[in-house]
């Protein structure tokens, strides 16, 4: 399987519009006072720690399989997009420390135009680099990308409305609701976070693979067990199993077919069931089990899990039979 260290080049490209963003955020909030201003610096300093946790994992996921991780290392992806959404929730916090206090002393803003301009602008930078962000990964089939991509989009809304808000605030002498704008960025930041932790604790859960994939390889099943009728062969499959793993999909299940056949022939079938399967679901590892249909046992083992006994201890004193 070809290396996928090279796609740290987006978290370096997403390192960089971070920090550039951050400094004009910043510049931003020195130039007005504004709060609201100074809460949105807060969330982009999110995007920088996520970026340099993505930049880690990303290299961390591309190390083939060892003796010890021989699935891979696919999963550390999830570490990366729960690591930045637990940075949100602290980003959160720290905007609300800074915006209550204001709520009860306003304070009159200064160079609110200026201000806006470098925060529009900031906005814009985030907005391109989320762009890029998001084509990659889906294409790619990376959620670290995925993710860093949905937080700067979620930078790029969030600043639109400070924007709209301070600007209201300068037009209406209204200082108080500064604060309030600040406080809405709270509580859309925490919403973000929310589901970059949910998405990572899928992952690490072994979610199955989302519907539209699950269809289109019960779809090439289907087309196996039909060209088997065709021949007068009954071929069937059941004990489906999906997973994934960042990019990786995962798949077992098994495949009934008489008891009469050569091993030969069962291999045959597997591979090219195998190499179909690579050309519908990319970077799918299927596990086929192979099994004769008129065996009872082939039946016992539909549920998703077969649990095998041990034999019962030997008690004292009885002998072996």
């Amino acid at each position: 399987m070809k290396s996928r260290a090279w796609l740290t080049r987006y978290a370096w490209l997403s390192v960089g519009a971070a920090t550039g963003v951050l400094g004009l955020k910043l510049a931003a909030w020195r130039l007005t006072g504004s709060v609201g201003l100074l809460s949105d610096a807060l969330e982009t300093l999110t995007n920088l720690g996520g970026a340099l946790m993505a930049l880690l994992m990303l290299r961390l996921a591309a190390q083939p399989p060892d003796a010890e991780h021989a699935y891979g290392h696919d999963k550390a992806e999830y570490f990366s997009s729960g690591f930045e959404g637990m940075l949100i929730f602290l980003a959160a916090g720290l905007i609300v420390v800074e915006a209550l206090p204001r709520l009860f002393a306003p304070r009159a803003l200064e160079q609110t135009g200026a201000g806006l301009a470098i925060a529009a602008l900031a906005s814009l930078v985030n907005f391109a680099c989320a762009r890029v962000l998001a084509s990659a990964g889906k294409r790619h089939h990376s959620i670290t990308l995925i993710a860093d991509s949905r937080h700067l989009m979620a930078d790029v809304w969030t600043t639109a409305g400070v924007i709209a808000g301070v600007g209201l605030v300068a037009l209406t002498g209204a200082w108080w609701l500064d604060p309030l704008v600040a406080l809405a960025v709270a509580l859309n930041v925490l919403w973000e976070g929310y589901r970059l932790i949910r998405e990572s604790a899928q992952g690490l859960m072994d979610t199955a693979l989302p519907d539209e994939e699950q269809q289109r390889l019960r779809e090439v099943l289907e087309e196996f067990r039909a060209e088997g009728a065709r021949q007068g062969t009954a071929i069937g499959f059941h004990a489906l199993r999906t997973r994934r793993s960042a990019a990786r999909r995962f798949a077992d299940f098994h495949v009934l077919v008489p008891g009469d056949w050569t091993v030969q022939r069962g291999h045959d079938l597997v591979e090219r069931l195998e190499r179909r399967l690579a050309e519908v679901l990319p970077r799918l590892t299927a596990v086929i089990h192979l099994e004769p249909a008129e065996d009872p046992a082939s039946y016992e083992d539909q549920d998703f899990e077969r649990h095998f006994e041990p034999p019962p201890p030997s008690q004292p004193g009885r002998k072996p039979h």
